[in-house]
């Protein structure tokens, strides 16, 4: 016997159940970013690989191993996107949206990475993204943030950090840069290899290493933060209190970095104590040379993405308005061929007046079809067996109560709209 198939390792299927809270999570973010002035947008899961390696950077561990890379039959470099932000832009450009009133943006879907699954981290993952372009004003960098928390406050999740700092600009930025590696180089025998590859190309991602010895090593290390030019330090004062007018609280972290390349200025990231080592929900910051580099006009841009998986994991059992959208309103227990299509006929009646219902397709006995009724949760079940039909009745029973009503059939679609309604 042959064995059966699995899915792909590090991607993972979303069953019922978990289906509903995945759900429930992308329409209050929907909802959330509405309110807001953002609008939907939805990209290609395939981009040319160049736009990636231009935004994220060549030199960055997602391009370099982590990209699902391929070429067509036309020999074109294909990758699946690994992030959305440099795919929101493309569609920005490409469309010349800038010349229309759309410059706030929320994109909800899957991205791949080729890494070591674990626990909160799969190679087919999914994220709730969300960008702005053309504002520079710090007041929306802290109103991002500030969306971002109250969605996880808003879903239910409370026991995270806003974690803050500062990357600086191209102007502030290289003068860090030098410091920065003269101070690894002289502890290059205490690095990674990973960082001792960075020192040269990207020395700020070694602030990010996991590695418990570049951790120690990097301790004493300067910060950006002491380096910044005026315009910058302006911009993240002027940050910091908009996030304390909304109410907002952060901790200052001076040794974090963003992943990818572009970020410029405000970078954060919202943490918590239940993931282990992939302590991070999300994060984003701000972009404002990305749009120019990517061949677009001048704009400034900023964002954040949320890791849906790890807002499914900080869910655990938290009940949510999920588990009434997967409620079963109605169960039709019908009896007899006669009443199998007169109560065929009404379910569809109360499906189409906006109720859920279930019916047993298998002809099966009074008491499994009630042990089906209880097992799918419903709220009520109908009754109508051949009696029934007779008296042109049915018999309406509670399933929590216990409690058991009869109503005349032809006022049966009102009164279980009447009586669901009620409940909701």
């Amino acid at each position: 016997m042959k064995q059966p198939l699995q899915a792909v390792r590090g991607m993972m299927d979303i069953l019922p159940g978990e289906v509903e809270k995945w759900r429930f999570v992308e329409e209050t973010a929907r909802t959330l970013f509405h309110r807001f002035g953002y609008r939907e947008i939805r990209t290609p899961l395939l981009e040319a690989t160049e736009l990636f390696a231009r935004s994220i950077g060549e030199a960055t561990d997602i391009v370099e191993k982590e990209m699902y890379t391929f070429h067509d039959a036309k020999g074109r470099s294909l990758s699946l996107r690994p992030e959305a932000t440099a795919s929101i832009i493309r569609a920005f450009i490409q469309h010349q949206l800038h010349t229309t009133r759309d410059r706030k943006f929320f994109l909800i879907g899957p991205m791949f990475r080729y890494e070591r699954p674990q626990k909160g981290r799969y190679r087919q993952f999914h994220q709730i993204d969300v960008e702005a372009f053309g504002i520079q004003d710090p007041m929306l960098d802290a109103e991002l943030m500030f969306m971002a928390v109250q969605l996880l406050q808003t879903i239910g999740i409370k026991d995270v950090s806003l974690e803050l700092n500062t990357l600086g600009c191209p102007d502030c930025r290289p003068s860090f840069r030098s410091v920065l590696q003269g101070y690894l180089k002289e502890r290059i025998e205490l690095l990674c290899p990973d960082c001792v590859r960075r020192i040269d190309r990207n020395p700020l991602r070694c602030f990010d290493c996991k590695v418990p010895q570049c951790k120690q090593a990097l301790q004493d290390a300067p910060h950006i933060v002491d380096f910044v030019c005026n315009n910058c330090a302006n911009h993240f004062e002027l940050v910091k209190s908009y996030l304390d007018d909304l109410g907002v609280n952060y901790v200052l972290n001076p040794a974090m970095v963003r992943g990818l390349d572009y970020y410029v200025r405000t970078a954060f990231e919202i943490v918590t104590q239940h993931l282990g080592a992939q302590n991070a929900v999300g994060g984003g910051g701000r972009y404002d040379g990305l749009i120019k580099d990517l061949g677009g006009p001048d704009l400034p841009g900023i964002g954040f993405a949320l890791g849906v998986e790890r807002i499914m994991l900080l869910m655990g059992d938290l009940k949510s308005d999920a588990d009434e959208s997967s409620r079963v309103d109605v169960f039709m227990v019908l009896l007899g061929e006669n009443a199998r299509r007169k109560g065929f006929l009404i379910a569809q009646k109360l499906r189409e007046a906006g109720l859920s219902v279930e019916l047993d397709y298998e002809s099966k006995s009074a008491k499994s079809q009630m042990r089906l009724a209880d097992k799918l949760g419903a709220f009520v079940s109908v009754i109508i067996g051949d009696d029934e039909l007779k008296q042109s009745i049915a018999q309406i029973r509670f399933m929590k109560e216990g409690s058991q009503r009869i109503c005349e059939l032809d006022d049966l679609v009102p009164e279980l709209l009447a009586v669901v309604k009620r409940t909701k």
